[in-house]
């Protein structure tokens, strides 16, 4: 004789086990087809910051920052892309890794450059009575320097920051168009 009360408890198993292994397979898809757009996105930023449109733009920024001629920068679009980035960065649209890999160095050299000897950011924040103007960026310097220091662990021993920023701004101030 068919004990259908088991059958049915046999059915009923049966079934939340497929569907909570359907949800573990979609969630697992997610997340790397989250990945997987994040590394696009990332590849297509660092192709923007290549270009050389971009190039040009981080020539004239880095020249007037080695120069300390402020009021001669003509341009932050450089600023404007590396606060893109921060924002899509802390939102958790970027993994937080490849940015810190596509562009760790440049957002510390020129975050450094801008701040120092004098506070360009502070500045402009003053000047347009906006103390969020560049958070984004500032954010996200602060995150890339807890990469580097994750990723050194106890040796690590942050680098003079003036010179690494100006060796980099050096070689920015030097690009060629491509």
């Amino acid at each position: 004789m068919v004990d259908w009360f088991s059958v049915a408890v046999l059915g009923l198993v049966g079934t939340w086990i497929l569907v909570l292994g359907t949800l573990i397979l979609m969630f697992w898809q997610t997340r790397q087809t989250q990945h997987l757009n994040s590394a696009n996105a990332v590849m297509s930023l660092r192709e923007r910051f290549d270009g050389t449109r971009m190039r040009a733009v981080r020539r004239h920024l880095s020249d007037r920052l080695l120069r300390q001629a402020h009021e001669d920068i003509a341009s932050m679009e450089v600023v404007n892309f590396f606060e893109l980035i921060g924002t899509l960065t802390h939102r958790k649209i970027l993994d937080h890794d490849l940015v810190w890999e596509a562009f760790g160095t440049w957002v510390a050299a020129y975050y450094w450059a801008l701040r120092n000897p004098i506070d360009l950011i502070g500045q402009l924040r003053t000047n347009l009575n906006d103390p969020l103007v560049y958070r984004e960026f500032e954010w996200l310097n602060r995150r890339l320097a807890e990469l580097d220091q994750k990723a050194l662990g106890r040796e690590f021993a942050p680098a003079d920051e003036a010179e690494e920023s100006k060796r980099i701004l050096k070689r920015e101030a030097a690009l060629e168009s491509i």
